[in-house]
């Protein structure tokens, strides 16, 4: 049959076709793979949970090693009580946080992605779990096309317990560093408080939704982090990559055979089975790789098997490929301008964040002049002012602080000079300092408090305050 032809009139029917504004979400079913890649991300997977779990039962100092106690406005790790005064060093930390990350992203790509965000750390315990009682991912999938039938309810019934079990007790620790974890035992299951039952619940769900459904779609919709990777990145960055000089144009080939004009890669399709985010890592650097490695610990073993040499997929750069460059010369090529800068201030963010700490003096003063009396005079004459003082002793022993006042002639203390403040207390105290009324001008004059504890010359706050006179 011929082809029916237009005339010159005639113009072509435009056919229209609908575009989803949304992809349609399919379901990725991950293949186990074992290998060094996989190890290391089990040692941090084990770490990582290793504090987070354990160390709300670790104690010092007969308390909480690590407790971020709210009510009492205490931070207490191990031997170090901040008070609501060091916000500064919260501050230092999320800075030496963000140059961390810039430097690794910069160094090696998503390492924090692959390794030690608690998405993946999370998503690769709920899969383990997952594998153990559903099966591979060949039974998985057989699974749920099955019917539902009396095991396949009851598979995913135990599924679903041991993730919300899990999640509980996740919730339950996050708690548990905000609310002592003996208090928190104590009122189980029935006396925690509407906050504590709250984040308890909310992190479990939160973390169940997460691990459990959502998975690779937080990292490649919700995560920001995805999104600003790629301005991280520049040529030397090691990053995972298939070499497609030596893969490309791929076609099976059994081990010992020279199958010409076919490259390296059999176009198994495993590294996409394998990958956390279902995606082909052959199709170039995307924004949704993580960085596990999962793709190289299964391409390696494909490769012994057809006698070639590993390394088709590997950790490297856009420059070694296109150069060719050893191991020596991309190792030489990391340390670049930016990689020293970023080191460098890191560094000096760090040395000068542990010298703040080393020598922070553990006695904190806050003075307020009594602003409802300005001033008066006393029986004996002289003029008077009246202040609160608030004493914070943030270390982990009572002290017996002696008070002293200077900055006037004259100028002293009417009563008791000595305050006992017991281990990490806020004490206040009312004092009063009297001055001849001869000794300063009208109106504010500047004093300063000095409060010094006993048998510890070091701990001591000069403190400025503003005496009136009438």
């Amino acid at each position: 049959m011929e082809p029916t032809k237009l005339s010159s009139n005639e113009k072509p029917a435009v056919v229209l076709q609908a575009v989803p504004l949304i992809e349609k979400h399919k379901k990725i079913y991950i293949r186990e793979v074992k290998g060094w890649w996989d190890s290391w991300r089990w040692v941090l997977v084990f770490f990582t949970q290793l504090l987070f779990y354990g160390l709300p039962w670790l104690q010092w100092n007969d308390r909480q090693a690590v407790l971020f106690h709210l009510a009492e406005r205490k931070f207490y790790m191990f031997g170090l009580v901040l008070w609501p005064q060091d916000v500064f060093y919260l501050a230092l930390l999320l800075i030496i946080a963000a140059y961390a990350l810039f430097l690794f992203t910069a160094i090696a790509g998503r390492l924090f992605c692959g390794y030690a965000c608690p998405q993946t750390v999370y998503t690769e315990i709920y899969m383990w779990i997952e594998n153990r009682i559903e099966g591979d991912r060949s039974k998985r999938m057989k699974l749920d096309k099955a019917p539902w039938d009396a095991r396949k309810i009851s598979l995913k019934l135990i599924k679903h317990a041991a993730w919300i079990v899990i999640a509980l007790w996740s919730g339950f620790t996050l708690v548990a560093y905000f609310t002592p974890t003996s208090e928190l035992i104590q009122e189980l299951p029935f006396n925690l408080s509407g906050w504590e039952l709250f984040w308890t619940f909310f992190y479990a769900g939160f973390f169940y939704m997460q691990a459990g459904f959502l998975r690779e779609q937080v990292c490649k919709h919700m995560c920001p982090y995805a999104r600003f990777q790629g301005v991280m990145f520049d040529p030397d960055t090691l990053v995972i990559t298939y070499d497609s000089e030596r893969g490309e144009p791929r076609g099976a080939k059994r081990k010992g055979e020279d199958a010409r004009g076919l490259g390296d890669c059999v176009d198994c399709g495993l590294c996409v089975v394998v990958c956390p985010t279902g995606i082909d890592i052959r199709k170039g650097m995307q924004y949704e790789c993580i960085g596990c490695g999962a793709c190289i610990d299964v391409c390696d073993p494909v490769m012994d098997k057809i006698g070639k040499p590993r390394g088709l997929i590997r950790y490297t750069t856009e420059t070694a490929l296109s150069k060719h460059l050893s191991h020596k010369e991309v190792v030489a090529h990391i340390l670049r301008p930016r990689i020293v800068l970023y080191t460098v201030i890191l560094v000096g963010i760090v040395i000068a964040s542990a010298w703040s700490l080393a020598t922070r003096v553990p006695l904190k003063v806050d003075v307020i002049r009594d602003r409802s009396l300005l001033a008066r005079e006393a029986d004996d004459g002289r003029i008077e002012n009246v202040y609160n003082l608030k004493i914070m002793n943030t270390t982990e022993e009572p002290k017996r602080y002696a008070l002293s006042v200077e900055g006037m002639e004259g100028v002293e203390i009417v009563g008791e000079r000595i305050v006992e403040v017991r281990s990490a207390e806020n004490h206040e105290v009312t004092i009063v300092v009297r001055v001849p009324p001869e000794s300063g001008k009208k109106g504010a004059n500047t004093i300063y408090f000095d409060i010094k504890a006993q048998n510890h010359d070091k701990i001591a706050v000069h403190e400025k305050a503003t005496f009136l006179m009438p």
